[in-house]
């Protein structure tokens, strides 16, 4: 058994019931692109201009990161830990290296550092390192998929803002 193992399987509560799970369940879907892409399509409908502008931000680098991650897992191919939870995962992307859910999290967190406001980003910095271990915790991913996916995200945050600050101008 490497490390990795290891490591996951200590962390690993999948298979056990009870709040802790549940928690662990609600955190480990709270990452889902869809969820934020739909998010983010609600807060530029009904959003301020300052709300707008953030959505699109964020949209666009949900969507170029989830590309990268995409490229990655098909070149990598590492196949998911054995388990039962997460069969839509699963049967939709049998690859788990990086952890796009912790990837996701991470970006978003660094952009929100970038853009603002301030208090968004605190909540985002404190709700991505819980993703990233949720997703260890329900069987989806090793440890290594989401050390990967936490540094992946933060280079990708980096990027966008590089890249999106100086077209939208925000502070």
């Amino acid at each position: 058994m490497t490390i990795d193992n290891a490591f996951t399987n200590k962390l690993r509560i999948a298979e056990k019931p009870g709040p802790l799970r549940t928690f662990a369940a609600v955190l480990a879907h709270s990452g889902d692109s869809w969820f934020w892409i739909l998010g983010l399509i609600f807060m530029w409908w009904f959003g301020t201009p300052y709300w707008k502008s953030r959505a699109l931000v964020l949209g666009i680098s949900v969507i170029f990161t989830a590309i990268l991650v995409m490229l990655i897992k098909f070149t990598v191919k590492r196949r998911r830990p054995e388990g039962e939870w997460g069969a839509i995962y699963r049967a939709t992307d049998p690859h788990s290296f990086p952890s796009g859910h912790a990837t996701r999290a991470f970006m978003l967190a660094v952009i929100a550092l970038g853009f603002g406001p301030l208090w968004f980003a605190i909540v985002l910095l404190i709700w991505a390192p819980l993703v990233a271990l949720a997703r260890v915790a329900m069987g989806v991913h090793y440890l290594s998929d989401v050390i990967a996916g936490f540094l992946l995200g933060i280079v990708m945050g980096g990027v966008m803002i590089a890249i999106l600050k100086p077209l939208f101008l925000l502070s």
